[in-house]
């Protein structure tokens, strides 16, 4: 799973305040989705298809992000 935080999304361009709303945006979609790990308010990490589900765009599969999980 790639992941991605408020840090990826200023160095795509957004502002450090559009970029923390789209992760918090991301966080209550991912919570109403019935991830209750996502509750946490310490969290700053959230999958691409969160953001891209927000947002209506497509990240590239490989994107530079700070932290990418293979499964």
């Amino acid at each position: 799973m790639i992941t991605i935080t408020k840090k990826d999304l200023v160095a795509l361009g957004y502002g450090p305040t559009q970029s923390s709303n789209i992760i918090r945006e991301a966080k209550k979609l991912m919570i109403k989705k019935g991830h209750t790990y996502y509750e946490s308010r310490k969290l700053d990490r959230v999958p691409k298809e969160a953001i891209e589900s927000l947002l209506g765009i497509k990240f590239p599969d490989k994107m530079n992000t700070s932290y990418e999980h293979k499964e």
